[in-house]
C-alpha cells in the first residue's frame, strides 16, 4: 500500500490537506536530491542550503498536517515563503536537477499557501 493509499483512509484529512501532505513529502525529497547534486558546485551553495531548509520544512509540515495539529498553518507560511526563495535561487541555474525542484517547490508553495489560509 502506499503512502497515498494510506492517507485516503484518514477520515480527519479533507482532500486539499491529503494533496498537500503529499506535495510536501515530495517537495522534501526533491529538495533532498537536489541539494546532493549542488554538493562540490560553489556557485550552487546557496541552492544546497534552501534546498535543505525546504526539506526540512515540508516534512515538517506533513508531520503536522497528518496530526492535525494546531501549528499546521503557521508553519505552512514558513513553507510557502522558503519554497519560492528555493525557487527562485533554483531558477538561476540550468542544471536539471535544479529546474525539477523549482517546478515541484512552486506546487508545493501553493498547497501551503491554501492550508495557511485555510
Amino acid at each position: 500500500m502506499s503512502l497515498s493509499d494510506t492517507f485516503e483512509k484518514i477520515e480527519s484529512l479533507s482532500d486539499t490537506q491529503r494533496e498537500c501532505i503529499e506535495n510536501c513529502n515530495e517537495a522534501t525529497e526533491v529538495c533532498e536530491w537536489c541539494a546532493d547534486e549542488c554538493l562540490g558546485s560553489a556557485d550552487m551553495e546557496e541552492c544546497a542550503r534552501l534546498c535543505r531548509d525546504v526539506a526540512d520544512l515540508t516534512a515538517l509540515h506533513a508531520r503536522l498536517m497528518a496530526r492535525n495539529s494546531r501549528y499546521s498553518a503557521t508553519v505552512a507560511e514558513a513553507c510557502v515563503e522558503a519554497c519560492e526563495a528555493c525557487t527562485d535561487e533554483c531558477r538561476k541555474h540550468d542544471a536539471n536537477h535544479c529546474q525539477v525542484c523549482a517546478e515541484v517547490l512552486q506546487e508545493c508553495a501553493e498547497s501551503c499557501r491554501q492550508m495557511a489560509n485555510a
